[in-house]
C-alpha cells in the first residue's frame, strides 16, 4: 500500500509541476544599462619583466649584470619590502593608469 501511495504522490507532483504556469519570465527587449568602456592600455602603461623582455630586443641581457643601461635595472622589476628592504617578488606584469 505504501508503494502505491508514494507512486501516486510522485505522479501528482509531476503533473502539478508540468501544469503550473511559468512564474519567472525574462523581459523581452527593454533598455540595457550603458557600460562604460574600459580605458585603453597603452605601451607606456604596461611595465614588468615580460613586457620589457618583448620590447627590449634581447631578453638575455636582462639577467646580464654588465648589460647596457638601455635594458634597465633590477630595481624596476623587483618588489621590495618597505620594512626590511629585501626583495619580495618579481613584477611580471604591472599595469598603471
Amino acid at each position: 500500500m505504501k508503494k502505491y501511495l508514494t507512486f501516486g504522490l510522485l505522479i501528482m507532483t509531476a503533473l502539478a509541476a508540468v501544469a503550473a504556469p511559468p512564474t519567472l519570465v525574462a523581459p523581452i527587449g527593454g533598455k540595457r544599462a550603458a557600460r562604460k568602456p574600459a580605458p585603453p592600455i597603452y605601451r607606456e602603461n604596461v611595465q614588468g619583466v615580460i613586457p620589457r623582455a618583448t620590447r627590449g630586443g634581447n631578453p638575455l641581457q636582462m639577467i646580464n649584470p654588465y648589460a647596457p643601461a638601455k635594458y634597465g635595472t633590477a630595481a624596476q622589476s623587483v618588489v621590495l619590502d618597505p620594512d626590511t628592504g629585501k626583495w619580495k617578488g618579481i613584477k611580471l606584469f604591472e599595469i598603471w593608469f
